[in-house]
């Protein structure tokens, strides 16, 4: 069962634009849970990566194999029975399909915030190839779930995890 309140949920993932805190909230959730942690930004490829430390969008096409290679990662951790927390902007219905889909035992958990607050934390961020203008093609492009838990990112992550877990745990 994909939804906000599975109490059996053994993967949870944690999606929303960029700066919201997915990385964040599920580093902080997967070290409470003692469950595994993996990160959407590991499984980019190299040229998509540059493609987008050059301010450029990515389209379908581009993220055909990072979703793929997502899905496949959750579906080899829920047959290994080993738990854990992904990530990924999932920003549209049609990518959450591909992620989720057939699946049960996954919790959606999406991370919203003010405009204002997204761009100041990644105008803080250094070193990272996903840059501060392309916030705005991200919220264009973004379809809020019909189904999922939804938290706003202004409250500290501390609160988020307690919440998630508070939703997972029975």
């Amino acid at each position: 069962m994909t939804g906000a309140a599975s109490a059996f949920a053994r993967i949870v993932l944690l999606m929303g634009v960029a700066g919201a805190g997915k990385s964040t909230v599920g580093r902080l959730l997967a070290a409470e849970l003692g469950w595994d942690y993996r990160d959407a930004d590991d499984f980019h490829s190299a040229a998509a990566k540059e493609k987008m430390a050059r301010g450029l969008a990515l389209d379908d096409v581009d993220r055909a194999p990072w979703l793929a290679a997502i899905r496949a990662a959750i579906e080899a951790a829920l047959a290994a029975g080993r738990p854990a927390v992904f990530t990924c902007s999932a920003l549209k219905e049609r990518y959450r399909r591909v992620l989720l889909d057939g699946l049960e035992r996954v919790m959606l958990v999406y991370l919203t915030g003010d405009a204002a607050l997204l761009r100041s934390r990644l105008e803080q961020r250094s070193g990272h190839y996903m840059q501060p203008e392309m916030l705005e093609s991200q919220l264009a492009a973004l379809e809020p779930p019909a189904r999922a838990l939804c938290l706003d990112v202004a409250r500290p992550p501390a609160e988020l995890v307690a919440e998630i877990k508070q939703r997972l745990l029975p």
